[in-house]
Parts: structure tokens; C-alpha cells; sequence
């Protein structure tokens, strides 16, 4: 035998098996700065930092402009929170969450779709950004549209507004189309009578935009949700391609849904 036929072989000893698969990418870390805390706030904390998982098929890895628009326009206007009772749906890195409960929620139930990891990483941004002595956040796997029952128990407790959320986040959902009906059936079912949804959300995908504000659209001829656009603001996109749709890429919507008087 050779010597390169040695060494061939000895080469296959350190090629990985065909059914090899690389470690998943570890969590990492982002960074979010309070910028309009106001004397209402619970909490004079400025700085949040976040475990981001380190990869998710539900995008739960990155922190994405309408969480943080989201957290600024909580963090704005306390009035919406101080109190009241607080639904996120589908929350992520549940920046949010940790938003109402520092400015005083009465209760917070921060959810996200039932994947160990994503919950794991609420639970901990939670625990590592809200003081152990508030006790107001519950964390809970939900899947939008199913029994309401889990969520509903947090509250039950403290028996706020028949037992509805005051107010349901919704940041950065809508490019889920085929869950237009299962969030809108959500909110509606979960929101108090006087209550406010919040939703924030980009265009990550240019083309399907008018996919995108057909959620509005249905809130209203079917579900009997008023929206009521807030703005619409531009900030920098979360990724740097195609320089054609970076203006539309760039916006962050935000609206609120009532219930019809």
C-alpha cells in the first residue's frame, strides 16, 4: 500500500457520518435601551439585555424593529399598562412583556408557541429583567386560536374586567397570513370590553405587503375590530438587501384594535 493510500484512509477515519448533524447555533445577546421612561414607571431600569435563542424556525433569534418600537411606545405612554392586565402574543425575546411589567402591570401572561427553547429563553428573560418582588408575569406555550382556558386562569385570580386582558400585543405577527383569523378570533375573544390591541409589525416581505394590511381589513368586516392607524415611521431595515425595496422594508406600521361600540 501507498503512502497516499495510507493516508487516504486514515483521512475517512475523521469525515463525519452522513447522518452528522452540526451543533444548533448558541444563544446570543442583544441589547435594548429604555428611552422614555417616564415618573409613572414602575421601574427606573435603562438597560435590558436579552438572551435571543440561537436560531428558530418562528424567528424568535433576532430582535426585530417592531419589538422595539413596541417597547418604545409602551414605555410612552404607561397609561396603557399601569394596573391593567397585558396578553403578548407570540412574544419571542418577549421585550414587551418585560416593558409592562417594569412599568407596573397588574398582571402579564407573555406567550409564544409551546417550543421548549422559546419558552426556556422567555422564562429567563423575564427572570433576569423583572424583579423577582413584582410577581406580576406568568409565561405560557399557547397556539393562537386553541382553549383560551390557560390563559384565562392567570387572570382569574384577580378577577379584572370580567376576566379579560386590558391589553393584547401583537408585534410583528401579521406576516403569519394563514393566522390572520386565529389572532383576530384571539384578540377578539380576549380583549375587555374597553380594551386596546396593539399591533406593530414591518413589511419583510415586500411583494406581499397588501397580504400584510389585509389583516386590518378582516379585523373590521369580520371580527368587529376598529383599527386605528398610529403611524407609520421608517426606521433602518433588519437585513441589507435588495436595494429596490428598502423604503418599503424600512417601515414599521403601528395601529391599535378596538371593539366596535
Amino acid at each position: 500500500m501507498s503512502d497516499m493510500e495510507s493516508l487516504g484512509e486514515a483521512a475517512g477515519l475523521f469525515e463525519e457520518p452522513e447522518d452528522f448533524l452540526p451543533p444548533p447555533p448558541k444563544p446570543h445577546f442583544a441589547e435594548y435601551k429604555r428611552s422614555h421612561i417616564t415618573k409613572e414607571s414602575k421601574s427606573d431600569v435603562k438597560d435590558i439585555k436579552l438572551r435571543l435563542v440561537g436560531t428558530s424556525p418562528l424567528w424568535g433569534h433576532l430582535l426585530w424593529n417592531a419589538g422595539i418600537y413596541t417597547a418604545n411606545h409602551l414605555d410612552s405612554h404607561p397609561e396603557l399598562i399601569k394596573g391593567r392586565t397585558v396578553l403578548e402574543l407570540g412574544a419571542a425575546a418577549a421585550l414587551p412583556s418585560v416593558i409592562c411589567a417594569l412599568n407596573g402591570a397588574q398582571m402579564v401572561v407573555s406567550t409564544d408557541y409551546p417550543d421548549p427553547d422559546l419558552m426556556e429563553n422567555i422564562d429567563y428573560n423575564i427572570k433576569s429583567n423583572v424583579p423577582e418582588v413584582f410577581n406580576n408575569v406568568s409565561t405560557e406555550g399557547y397556539i393562537w386560536g386553541n382553549d383560551y382556558s390557560s390563559l384565562l386562569a392567570h387572570i382569574k385570580k384577580i378577577d379584572s374586567n370580567n376576566g379579560k386582558f386590558d391589553l393584547i400585543i401583537l408585534s410583528d405577527l401579521v406576516f403569519n397570513h394563514t393566522e390572520h383569523h386565529k389572532l383576530l378570533q384571539t384578540t377578539k375573544d380576549l380583549l375587555a370590553d374597553k380594551g386596546k390591541a396593539l399591533v406593530v409589525f414591518s413589511p419583510h416581505r415586500p411583494k406581499l405587503l397588501e397580504k400584510d394590511l389585509e389583516f386590518f381589513q378582516l379585523a373590521k368586516d369580520e371580527f368587529h375590530l376598529v383599527p386605528q392607524l398610529i403611524e407609520m415611521v421608517n426606521w433602518k431595515p433588519m437585513f441589507d438587501e435588495d436595494e429596490e425595496t428598502i423604503e418599503i422594508r424600512s417601515r414599521v406600521y403601528a395601529y391599535y384594535l378596538t371593539h366596535e361600540d
